[in-house]
């Protein structure tokens, strides 16, 4: 009995053995093993690359298919753009890339909202009118009258030339011309005055963007010098017009505090002896009271940023270099003195424009090709 027990015994354990042999086997069987493992990561990954590979080549065909298909758009379109009744020939200023507008057949260009150089000219010439009539009337002296004329006009004019010139635009390359290697070294650095100057390279232009140069999101130029995109002239502020703008800021000052002082002689004749004061003047001569107010704002507005421009000038920097402080570790490499400064900003020679917006259009023309010129 106790022989067939142990029997029994041995065969259960052999049978139970054999089950957990065979359950192994199927378990060697369903999960892979480690080289598999490794192997089928090496295929993904082999088969990663080779998308990402062929995703490069199908994307680089398709740009070289867009230049392609500009090229001769630009090609067909290029000798002549309608223009009234009549044809006359394409030019830079029909296909400049930029959002500039442009007048008189491309001598004039200003940025892309005038809403702000409109509402700048009427400000300054409604101002005046009521100075005018409501102010140096009552004065009755005609030097006061011609003298703010003259000074509108002044300002008039410096507000027109300052929004309607060319602030430093530099001419755009075509991507097809520039080599794939090139493209990949996001910025250059150049050396100026001894001070390591790191030169940008813009996406938009392709080009590597020339020292002190950035690009306006507003006017989708790169702009030399740039200062800043002003949105009472509604244009950039660069190389070409800072200083016109400086003038217009000065100008502007000096006849807003006329007005302001004027206006307040004038209040003070007509203080009512009935001793109600400003709510006599309010409702005897309201136009006069408004302005007062509209020409010391106006005052006060424009001698803050003609203080902060003459610093600017005083240091050799831009608004837009000292807002980001951009020399605070290395020292500004400009800086030549305060005199030099001076004369740098005020008394040099005007650079021609880089750009001929009235030239005949080229067939493969693309926003302007030129080499760029680092001083």
């Amino acid at each position: 009995m106790e022989r067939m027990a142990s029997e029994e015994k041995d065969g259960s354990l052999n049978s139970s053995v054999a089950q957990a042999i065979d359950n192994a086997a199927s378990l060697e069987i369903d999960q892979p093993t480690e080289s598999t493992m490794s192997s089928g990561k090496k295929v993904d990954k082999n088969s990663e690359v080779s998308f990402q590979a062929k995703s490069k080549k199908l994307l680089s065909s398709l740009w070289e298919k867009i230049i392609g298909f500009k090229r001769v758009v630009q090609e067909k379109s290029f000798r002549f753009c309608r223009g009234g009744d009549e044809l006359e020939q394409a030019r830079v200023y029909h296909f400049w890339p930029g959002n500039n507008v442009f007048f008189f057949k491309g001598r004039l260009i200003c940025g892309p909202d005038p809403k702000g150089l409109i509402l700048t000219a009427i400000a300054i010439s409604l101002s005046s009118w009521t100075f005018a009539v409501h102010v140096a009337s009552d004065i009755r002296n005609p030097a006061i009258i011609v003298t703010s004329s003259i000074l509108t006009t002044v300002v008039l004019v410096n507000l027109v030339y300052v929004s309607t010139i060319d602030p430093g635009i530099i001419p755009r390359n075509d991507l097809g011309t520039i080599d794939a290697g090139k493209r990949r070294r996001r910025s250059r650095v150049v050396v100026i005055n001894g001070i390591e100057v790191k030169l940008k390279y813009c996406n938009i232009c392709n080009i590597y963007r020339p020292p002190r140069t950035c690009h306006c999101a507003t006017c989708n130029n790169c702009i030399q010098e740039f200062d800043h995109h002003c949105p009472w002239i509604g244009h950039c502020v660069g190389l070409r017009n800072y200083r016109l703008h400086v003038t217009f800021l000065l100008t502007g000052l000096l006849l807003f505090a006329f007005i302001f002082i004027f206006s307040c002689k004038s209040l003070h004749h007509k203080l009512p002896g009935d001793g109600n004061g400003v709510i006599g003047l309010l409702r005897n001569d309201p136009e006069t009271v408004a302005l007062t107010l509209f020409s010391f704002v106006a005052m006060c507005f424009l001698a803050g940023f003609s203080c902060y421009h003459v610093y600017l000038i005083a240091i050799n920097q831009t608004s837009y270099e000292h807002f980001h402080q951009k020399y605070v570790s290395s020292g500004n490499p400009y800086d030549k003195g305060i005199l030099n400064n001076i004369k740098e900003a005020l008394l040099a020679s005007q650079p021609p424009s880089r750009v001929n917006f009235r030239a005949d259009v080229e067939p493969g023309w693309f926003g302007g090709l030129s080499d760029i010129s680092i001083k």
